[in-house]
């Protein structure tokens, strides 16, 4: 159901030398680093770790959901545009993750960022 999880943390540094002494015992490691963030996962990313953004304590959630194909990601993306969701990447390929990573990322009612993503080629 879950693809993978995002967290802000406010010390990047102490959050990923947390997260790489904590994930290592359980068969996890670093996949993957970008400016925004740094990616855990056996093979590919699953648990992100990446710099607050937003203002305050509460912040921002990243929920992606496996899809079983790229029309079920088009139709994710159209429902959550019906129930007046707003839309913050529309469905594309997304090659700097994996040359099939195909997903749509829209905010649900309460702020957060959801998507529908699929890993299979065309």
């Amino acid at each position: 159901m879950l693809d993978h999880v995002s967290i802000q943390v406010d010390d990047l540094p102490a959050s990923t030398a947390f997260y790489d002494a904590v994930l290592a015992p359980l068969g996890f490691r670093r996949v993957m680093e970008s400016p925004g963030g740094i990616a855990y996962g056996q093979d590919h990313p699953s648990f992100w770790v990446g710099p607050t953004y937003a203002p305050g304590p509460g912040r921002e959630l990243h929920l992606a959901f496996v899809a079983p194909d790229r029309a079920a990601v088009r139709a994710f993306q159209e429902a959550a545009q019906a129930a007046g969701a707003e839309v913050l990447h529309p469905a594309r390929l997304w090659p700097e993750y994996h040359p099939t990573y195909y997903g749509a990322f829209v905010r649900d009612p309460d702020g957060n960022n959801v998507e529908a993503v699929c890993h299979r080629p065309g």
